[in-house]
């Protein structure tokens, strides 16, 4: 009788202890897939993070900005040869982006630098528009007026002159914001579009504006946030 109990007993722990070691075996397999789903949803935000970081890092992604009329600080050039001939344009067609190639620079500065221009005759060189490191906007020529700015197209474009902080050329994101509405106003003013807008370099082939020569994808996005400014009016 003692002999058939313990059969017995042993015979329960056996099967009780193959119970556990098949829910063990399932819960580590559990386990083993949360750990795998985890990382797998950890590497996807993590390339969606760096994609989203280098973007922006060349200067692009969206900006929420309109084509409405940005805060523009009026002060235009004395009319003189140097940097407002005061000679009326033949009609907008296109927008000329530029950026000022002296790192640092204020909106300002580069103002009262065109209009200096007058009395120290070092050379001719005016732009419609200045856009400042801290979005700030200078106007400088009427837009129905010629600026010396870009070259051959000083004639029929309304020009932007740009600041930027260092030598890589690139703006500051509110510089940048600031430009895309400014420029978008005026696509929308001249019923232009983002394909009407150029860079110096255009032109020229002038390293100018130097970030967007260099980066064509940073100038694809600019652009791109233009039209997206223009149609936000209609």
């Amino acid at each position: 009788m003692s002999t058939y109990r313990q059969k017995r007993g042993n015979s329960r722990r056996t099967a009780a202890g193959k119970r556990r070691k098949k829910r063990g075996g399932k819960s580590t397999a559990f386990s083993g897939n949360v750990y795998i789903k985890c990382g797998i949803l950890i590497l996807t935000i993590l390339t969606l993070i760096l994609t989203v970081r280098g973007f922006l890092s060349r200067g692009g992604g969206h900006v929420n900005v309109d084509a409405s009329e940005p805060d523009i600080d009026v002060q235009l050039l004395d009319v003189n040869p140097y940097s407002r001939p005061g000679i009326e344009s033949n009609g907008i067609t296109g927008i000329v982006i530029h950026y000022t190639a002296n790192p640092g620079s204020t909106a300002q500065e580069n103002r009262d630098y065109f209009n200096g221009l007058q009395y120290s005759l070092e050379t001719s060189a005016s732009s419609n528009f200045i856009v400042g490191l801290a979005g700030e906007i200078i106007q400088c020529v009427p837009t129905w007026e010629v600026a010396y700015a870009s070259n051959d197209r000083n004639y029929d474009t309304v020009s932007i002159e740009v600041c930027h902080p260092d030598e890589t050329g690139k703006f500051t994101n509110k510089t940048y914001r600031s430009l895309v509405q400014l420029t978008a106003w005026l696509c929308v003013k001249f019923d232009l579009t983002e394909d009407d807008v150029i860079r110096h370099y255009d032109v020229t082939g002038k390293n100018c504006p130097k970030y967007f020569v260099e980066h064509e994808d940073a100038w694809a996005d600019f652009k791109a946030n233009v039209g997206l400014a223009i149609r936000s009016e209609n």
